[in-house]
């Protein structure tokens, strides 16, 4: 079925009606990737996203799955948008959400972390899993511009305080997190 988030992103498949008169409308081909706005984390990423200036900043998707949150990142004013997932359905899916969306200016990469060495970023966006999250929190960190923020999730509560602790111990500064039915988004800016 198709979500709408905040009232003003509305996702769904090809096959289902347009919802006139919303803000951004997402159009996602369910096929075997992660990020329908269906779970929790993926809508709680979009909430971030809705509520964030991201007017000409250049975006990083990270385990992008289907491409969703590049996509909304795009509509809402960045400038350059990457999207990097390191599972070929998901990449596939992803290149194919971009077209069917009309976002042929996201770049679409199939790879993982290792991709970032020597990229940098305004904002980084990165929906994985806590184990991911922080063996490549420190990737993230040093692709991170100063002052740029960087949004984690698909992780429980009880996962807050170890991902928060090593995104301070890596000069993070916690500006807050969004929680529903027990999962997690956190955003953190860099110092300036």
């Amino acid at each position: 079925e198709p979500v709408t988030i905040a009232g003003r992103c509305h996702i769904r498949a090809p096959f289902h009606p347009a919802l006139p008169g919303i803000e951004y409308e997402i159009i996602i081909e369910p096929k075997m990737s992660f990020g329908t706005a269906h779970h929790e984390t993926t809508a709680l990423m979009i909430e971030y996203l809705l509520e964030e200036n991201l007017g000409g900043l250049s975006i990083l998707d990270m385990g992008c799955g289907t491409g969703v949150l590049a996509i909304l990142a795009l509509m809402r004013g960045a400038s350059a948008v990457t999207a990097i997932d390191n599972d070929e359905w998901a990449y596939r899916n992803s290149l194919e959400n971009v077209e069917k969306n009309k976002s042929g200016s996201i770049n679409v990469y199939l790879g993982d972390a290792a991709l970032l060495n020597g990229k940098k970023f305004d904002f980084i966006i990165a929906n994985i899993n806590r184990n991911i999250l922080l063996n490549d929190m420190e990737a993230y960190c040093n692709s991170l511009n100063k002052g740029g923020t960087l949004l984690m999730s698909g992780f429980y509560f009880e996962d807050l305080p170890v991902i928060k602790n090593s995104a301070i111990s890596l000069g993070l500064n916690y500006k807050g997190h969004k929680e529903r039915n027990k999962w997690v988004a956190a955003c953190f800016r860099s110092g300036l």
